[in-house]
């Protein structure tokens, strides 16, 4: 039987959480998102931009890059799953996965709009690393923590991994705030971002036991990989509860990991709002999904984790209709923006031409310009106040429940499972079932967003996402009640 490590394995084991997390806040949910559609549009003068050959919304390219990279995850998550439990070598493929995602984020550094291939590129194995090192780290949690202290301890990496990724969070909105040229602060982000997941990771590497390679039998981690997805499958499809029960998890984690990722994108190129206000609300949702998570566990004592969950999906509906109307009242603003945005590329070029001009001529346009852009900023105002109001409501709303339904949904899952002691196969089989969701979610947002021109439309999908996750859950508790398995 496993006995629980020293506290210095464990500190170190938890410290990748310090790690690695601040790829998965400022990398995904802040910073990237915000600099990839300002930079490619300030570039190439336009939201649409070239990439393959084709011409692509920049907020539908962000949205495909991540789908791919997940996709190369999902495809690959068997295997490395496969190597984890039956290979003694998991820290080194975690550190190989580890740097690859590092090297990733620190080379977006040397994106600047116009190099779209390397910026893609670059995502894509920032996005592998982060996955891949997590299956590892992960695997690695029984292997130094005795059953009764694995919740404990994971909780310990959850937490230092919320206050790392938010104290890297706060140092780049620093660096935003004080630094005149935005594109290039932004830029010191994912080199720090880079530099902080590897440095710290070092702790890690440091005291985490070097296993020697488990002399069994020869396995193809391939065929073992897939064998036992395909074995849970089977075996999922003879459980009524827990089979309803993934198919709502599959279809509600469509819409929630799909909202968790392009909020930025929604806020920024939808509604226009300012970059430092989107950071600083960002940081704010964060805040609020620990009290959200803690809430939510609460209810789920009361009332049971499947009729809080049907709740909280019902919550995401009503979240997703409320972004449809108030993304409708900001497109509404559309002639407004496109004018702003017009007699600010004015400005630039006006001041690129300044050496060539008379400063009494210089002087003449800059204060006509300058006097109209100030008026149409003026008018925009009273129409752009409520839809930011309105964002932030809707941030406050996504907070409250964006943590708690993550947490609850693994533990409904865990209750659910059968009695077994290959744990290890369901919760592969689970975590591949929310990256295929991830895949599919993030490629239709930017698929619709793509060829209807706007994000609007793509929330209708959502919607139809989480109602189908509500029915499935509905169906589950219907047929629990029939079951004498334990009420979750």
């Amino acid at each position: 039987m496993t006995q629980t490590a020293s506290k210095r394995v464990i500190n170190g084991w938890a410290m990748y959480d310090w790690a690695n997390s601040v790829y998965n806040l400022v990398i995904t949910t802040t910073f990237f998102p915000i600099y990839f559609t300002k930079a490619t549009a300030h570039h190439f003068k336009s939201d649409n931009i070239p990439f393959l050959g084709i011409q692509v919304n920049n907020s539908s390219l962000y949205s495909f890059a991540l789908a791919a990279a997940y996709l190369v995850i999902a495809l690959l998550y068997p295997v490395l799953t496969s190597i984890a439990d039956t290979r003694g070598n998991k820290k080194r493929f975690m550190q190989f996965f580890c740097y690859m995602g590092a090297l990733g984020c620190s080379a977006l550094f040397l994106f600047e709009g116009g190099n779209v291939g390397l910026g893609v590129i670059c995502f894509i194995l920032a996005s592998m690393g982060y996955v891949g090192s997590q299956v590892f780290y992960n695997a690695f949690l029984p292997e130094i923590a005795a059953p009764e202290d694995q919740d404990r301890i994971s909780a310990k990496g959850f937490s230092y991994g919320y206050i790392g990724s938010v104290l890297m969070q706060l140092i780049g909105f620093v660096l935003v705030l004080l630094m005149s040229d935005k594109f290039l602060s932004l830029r010191l982000n994912f080199l720090l971002v880079g530099l902080w997941w590897a440095g710290f990771a070092q702790v890690t590497f440091a005291v985490l036991p070097n296993a020697a390679r488990q002399m069994t039998a020869a396995t193809n981690v391939f065929k073992v990989g897939f064998a036992e997805v395909r074995k849970v499958y089977a075996e999922v499809k003879k459980l009524g509860v827990l089979k309803r029960y993934l198919r709502g998890f599959f279809f509600y984690s469509i819409g929630v990991q799909t909202i968790m990722t392009v909020a930025t994108l929604f806020g920024s190129v939808l509604l226009k709002l300012d970059e430092t206000k989107l950071i600083v609300t960002i940081v704010l949702v964060q805040l609020v999904a620990i009290i959200g998570a803690t809430w939510m566990g609460q209810l789920s004592k009361k009332f049971g984790n499947i009729r809080v969950l049907m709740g909280v999906v019902a919550f995401w509906v009503v979240i997703c209709i409320s972004a449809f109307v108030t993304a409708g009242q900001a497109e509404n603003l559309k002639p407004f923006h496109d004018k702003i945005a017009e007699l600010e590329q004015q400005q630039e070029d006006l001041q690129a031409k300044k050496s060539q001009m008379t400063p009494e001529a210089f002087d003449a346009a800059d204060a006509s310009s300058l006097a109209e852009l100030s008026r149409w900023k003026h008018d925009l105002q009273p129409h752009q106040e409520p839809i930011e109001y309105s964002f932030y409501l809707l941030a406050l709303g996504v907070g409250l429940v964006m943590g708690g339904i993550q947490s609850l949904s693994r533990s409904t899952y865990s209750k659910l499972m059968p009695p077994t002691k290959d744990t290890a196969s369901y919760f592969s089989y689970y975590d591949l079932t929310e990256k295929i969701a991830i895949v599919i979610g993030m490629f239709t947002f930017g698929f619709v967003s793509q060829i209807t021109g706007s994000m609007k439309n793509a929330i209708i999908f959502l919607i139809v996402f989480f109602i189908l996750g509500l029915l499935f859950l509905f169906s589950a508790q219907t047929r629990q009640r029939r079951e004498p398995a334990a009420v979750v």
